[in-house]
């Protein structure tokens, strides 16, 4: 009479970072995510600073690149998230989703592998752009706690958009629908207080900029990067709107992925 052993399994975490790998891997070999995360943004932090830098300057009195390089990071990692979520259409209906869901593995650690890596991107991602911003003139005023928040700062929203764009993915018939889901992410994202100045806008959109999610993200950034004290009311309600979308989505990125995963993918 012989036993069979069940398979050891590892710690959620360590399977986590293993799916965060495969992502890392991944994106090596298609550059798509990289490009559409770090060299679209970077070439409109430099076209946008020479088109409209010293207008804002005249208007404000501060460097305009201590909003666009939050901006354009911001911007650069919902990009990313988008070419990154493209592929998971195709990996449901090949039920490349439904055999990573059968290994001996936590069910949840494909889809925090995929945030994890997301969540490095993002950070990575932030710096080079913001290494691109000091080469242009920026000056970080803040100390290493700013710092250090002005990085995590972008990963709140970015974590909450990728979650999004799952939740679209694993149920859409085609992935250029989430192009649709990008476009208002973005368009909040400029129209923050990092382009332009919400002064200078007419007087009836300004209840309307003040208060859409993003404006306290990329406040609390050009805040940090300009020194002083934090920005702690800011860096609340950035955390507040996130806390929020994350109660809404995570459930729906959750279900998804699950329904997808079980589905087995086209058959026949």
């Amino acid at each position: 009479m012989t036993t069979t052993t069940p398979p050891v399994r590892g710690s959620w975490l360590n399977e986590s970072l293993v799916f965060a790998r495969l992502q890392f891997i991944h994106w090596r070999r298609d550059p798509m995510v990289p490009i559409q995360s770090v060299l679209f943004p970077t070439f409109l932090l430099i076209c946008y600073y020479l088109l409209v830098g010293k207008s804002v300057m005249k208007i404000t009195g501060v460097d305009s690149l201590y909003g666009l390089v939050p901006t354009c990071a911001i911007a650069g990692a919902f990009s990313g998230a988008l070419a990154s979520a493209l592929p998971i259409t195709f990996e449901r209906d090949i039920g490349l989703l439904s055999r990573l869901w059968a290994l001996p593995v936590h069910r949840s650690s494909a889809l925090t592998g995929r945030l994890i890596a997301e969540s490095t991107r993002t950070i990575a991602s932030t710096a080079i752009i913001t290494a691109v911003g000091i080469g242009l003139g920026l000056r970080f005023h803040g100390g290493p706690l700013a710092l250090f928040l002005y990085l995590v700062v972008p990963v709140m929203v970015v974590v909450v958009f990728a979650m999004i764009v799952i939740a679209v993915a694993v149920r859409a018939r085609r992935g250029t629908i989430l192009i649709w889901i990008g476009l208002p992410a973005i368009t909040a994202v400029f129209a923050s207080s990092g382009s332009p100045p919400v002064e200078s806008l007419p007087s009836w959109m300004w209840p309307l900029l003040k208060f859409q999610p993003m404006q306290p993200i990329v406040g609390s950034m050009r805040s940090l990067a300009l020194g002083g004290d934090l920005p702690l009311l800011q860096l609340l309600l950035g955390l507040m709107w996130s806390l929020a979308f994350t109660a809404v989505v995570a459930p729906l990125a959750v279900r998804g992925y699950r329904a997808a995963a079980e589905s087995g993918g086209v058959r026949g």
